[in-house]
């Protein structure tokens, strides 16, 4: 039984709505609902006051399954980021040879921009669970993405100094 399905279960056992269960742990009716489908799952904090408010110990609410339901969110979440951020990359790039070849700074701008995107999406790409157990290669990571962006700023630099 997944953690939506408990959750549900406990919260129509007890005669609840959604709404009165939000109001009761200070959340929102839609946050519930995301979490009884299984599209969403709880801080810490509103496992907390579930568990209180129930009766329940945290660990008989969550198992394996619910861990692993997380980790599938995690890693949709991280890999619409990914697409996200080679989108900025492009444009970076489109922006950067424009302002190049058409000689006009002023789209350094969208190059800028565009990297800014790239590099917060870029990080955002792996997903949550990953960049926690791998603390120690997150600063290469990191490191990689500075140096790229480091590369379109001399180019954005070079376009500027060139005109």
């Amino acid at each position: 039984m997944t953690f939506g399905e408990k959750l549900k279960k406990l919260r129509n056992d007890n005669g609840l709505t959604q709404e009165q269960l939000a109001d009761k742990i200070f959340v929102t009716r839609t946050a519930i609902s995301k979490w009884e489908t299984d599209k969403g799952f709880p801080s810490i904090d509103s496992l907390k006051a579930i568990s209180n408010l129930f009766n329940i110990k945290i660990d008989d609410l969550i198992s394996d399954e619910d861990i692993e339901n997380k980790k599938i969110l995690d890693e949709k979440v991280a890999k619409s980021c990914y697409y996200v951020a080679i989108v900025f990359l492009g444009l970076t790039v489109l922006f950067t040879l424009l302002a190049y070849f058409l000689k006009l700074p002023l789209l350094n701008i969208g190059s800028l921009i565009g990297m800014a995107g790239y590099v917060i999406f870029g990080i955002l790409s792996k997903p949550r669970y990953k960049r926690l157990q791998i603390k120690k290669l997150i600063i290469p990571y990191v490191l990689s993405r500075v140096a790229i962006f480091a590369v379109v700023l001399g180019v954005i630099i070079y376009t500027m100094v060139t005109l």
